[in-house]
């Protein structure tokens, strides 16, 4: 029995989703004839290559006219001329090209191209981020920028298009299927006319008796039940399985039979057991009644099987592989020049687990209810080492990032004293707590055994907060780590939330203070705002008087539940906050702003930080 797992677009360009490579990997370690592809870089490379904007001229030449669309007709020619030369570019396989579109004389400049001209008396306004020879990353951020252009094209013909997603807004926390259903059932746009036809394609080339589709993310579904609709019609009696990341949030009490009509089986939570007694029950060595964690529909009604028997231990589930995947055709994108930010897009990282699931569990916003967070284990030093000494020999790339929710500290030393024992020099970053075990002597640690940057939740740089959200740090604590990581010439990245219940907006903005403090004392490099949202997973949904707030009751749901509506008494009107927290984030990233009035950056009156402007250097020290 041949299984195909399969990334549905759109998820992100420069690598693969990890989910195929776990799975696959651990299918074949138990003999089962299993092969994977990347149907979100499939689509990404049709849409932007000659014959792809072929189709989509002539979709433009029937749309309504844009100034958008109406400077791709113009620059038409140049665009097709120069596509596929630029992606060989971004691919790494041709790299003298740099040279000319560094020089700003071979591709067309569209909308995206516009911000490196605000000073009109800047004769090199990426002078400061390239410097004189800079040249191949000063071309790598030009080309990124044409193909954002591209991409807006796309998005005028389908609003729904995004680089890392693709119809969000039709499943993120829906409770009706109805506009999936609808849109299944709508003439295709461009896009889907391409996903229809690279799925046709795939499942004709390898003829598989089983296809899993992962679906990380909202962005994810609609063009993972696209990919199964085609694959369908093009092979019946393929066996459809749906899994992932959305499913195991947002579909935990799926009793929509429509969904049905495309997929066969949902399987909720760790793949490896489930996929193994489906594998059983297809061979006839099971009865329906007996699998995994699976949802399938009897006499038009959905079932789910919860089943039992032992799970696959982690350092028991084998190592990932990338074969099978382009590997040699993901572009390195360069969108955002702070150095930090760019590790998400730059590169193709080789991705492993240092461990599953979060060893603190206990942060009132996340979904520590669920197997994905609760379900901590981790795997000896030398396992994970093994794991990341076979991907390097499969790939011939040694950069990794670790995907843990957050790496435990003592588990980073064990793996850095077994990189260096067996003197490897590997690359890798990962996620990890600003906790106080994060000493100078340990972060040093880490850097000498190859780790260039880490990433930890902040969140809302108040101690009055963070003590509600239980993240066990305080805004000091994070200082004085962030500092340590620093001095040891790690990046940091930090995870911001604003809009957390009763957050007041003088928090909002001394929690920015401390932000623009941080990056001064260049404690920080990069981060990221995110807006608060409760989720019916989370302790914040589950018990809502305790942290001051009232639900807003939802319709009843037979499809996707995960975020709920809540009435926070404080009142604080977190929209308007969230644009000028963006734009004074973004301005600071480029070192820029930060000696600015914070209230600048704001529409509108917000009260002067009551934080000391010398609180981050006198914590310090």
């Amino acid at each position: 029995m041949r299984v195909l797992l399969a990334i549905p677009p759109m998820t992100q360009l420069n690598t693969a989703y990890p989910a195929t490579t776990v799975l696959v990997g651990f299918l074949r370690s138990r003999g089962v004839d299993a092969v994977q592809d990347d149907l979100s870089l499939r689509t990404f490379l049709s849409l932007l290559s000659p014959e792809g904007l072929d189709r989509l001229r002539q979709a433009v030449s029937v749309a309504p006219p844009t100034p958008l669309l109406e400077f791709f007709l113009d620059a038409f020619d140049d665009y097709r001329a120069t596509v596929g030369p630029v992606l060989r570019f971004l691919q790494g396989h041709d790299p003298t090209l740099a040279h000319r579109i560094a020089a700003r004389a071979l591709l067309p400049e569209g909308p995206a191209f516009e911000r490196l001209d605000g000073e009109e008396d800047d004769e090199d306004p990426l002078g400061w981020a390239f410097g004189a020879l800079g040249v191949t990353e000063r071309a790598r951020h030009l080309a990124t920028l044409y193909v954002n252009d591209l991409a807006a094209v796309v998005q005028e013909l389908d609003p729904r298009f995004g680089l890392a997603r693709y119809a969000e807004q039709l499943a993120a926390s829906q409770p009706s299927y109805d506009p999936l259903a609808a849109a299944l059932a709508a003439e295709g746009t461009v896009v889907d006319r391409t996903i229809d036809a690279l799925a046709r394609e795939l499942v004709t080339r390898v003829r598989p008796d089983v296809l899993g589709l992962t679906v990380p993310f909202a962005g994810n579904l609609y063009g993972a039940l696209r990919v199964a609709q085609a694959a369908k019609a093009a092979q019946p009696g393929l066996v459809v399985v749906l899994g992932g990341g959305y499913v195991n949030t947002e579909l935990r009490e799926l009793s929509e039979p429509r969904l049905f009509d495309t997929v066969d089986y949902v399987i909720r939570d760790d793949g490896e057991a489930p996929l193994l007694a489906l594998l059983d029950h297809l061979g006839g060595a099971r009865p329906r009644e007996a699998l995994r964690r699976t949802f399938y529909l009897e006499n038009g009604r959905v079932v789910f099987v919860e089943g039992h028997g032992p799970e696959v231990p982690f350092a028991q589930a084998g190592t990932p592989t990338y074969d099978g995947l382009p590997l040699a055709s993901y572009p390195s994108v360069l969108e955002m020049l702070n150095p930090m930010h760019r590790l998400w897009s730059d590169g193709r990282w080789n991705k492993v687990l240092v461990a599953k699931g979060c060893y603190w569990q206990k942060c009132s916003f996340c979904d520590v209810s669920l197997p994905y967070i609760s379900g901590f284990e981790a795997a000896a030093a030398a396992v994970v080492v093994d794991r990341m000494d076979a991907l390097a020999a499969e790939t011939g790339q040694t950069g990794f990032h670790l995907v843990d929710e957050a790496a435990p500290p003592k588990a980073l030393r064990a793996l850095a004293d077994e990189l260096l024992r067996r003197g490897r020099s590997y690359t890798w970053w990962g996620n990890i707590r600003f906790e106080k075990t994060f000493t100078p002597e340990l972060c040093q640690r880490l850097a000498d055994a190859g780790c260039i940057a880490v990433t930890g939740g902040l969140e809302v740089a108040s101690d009055r907060l963070l003590a509600r959200m239980q993240k066990g740090v305080t805004v000091a604590q994070v200082a004085r780590v962030t500092r340590a990581f620093t001095e040891a010439s790690i990046l940091v990245h930090a995870y911001l939330m604003y809009g957390f219940p009763t957050q007041t907006t003088q928090e909002t903005v001394d929690g920015l203070e401390v932000v623009r403090q941080l990056f001064e004392a260049n404690c920080l490099q990069s981060a990221f705002w995110h807006r608060f949202a409760a989720t019916v997973h989370s302790p914040v949904g589950q018990d809502p008087s305790a942290y001051g707030i009232r639900l807003v009751p939802g319709p009843a749901s037979p499809f996707a539940r995960n975020d709920v509506a809540f009435v926070d008494p404080t009142g604080t009107d977190h929209d308007r906050l969230g644009v000028g927290l963006e734009r004074a984030l973004y301005n600071y990233m480029h070192g820029a702003g930060l000696d600015l009035d914070l209230r600048k950056w704001f529409d509108g009156d917000v009260p002067k930080p009551s934080i000391r402007r010398d609180f981050v250097r006198r914590e310090l020290g």
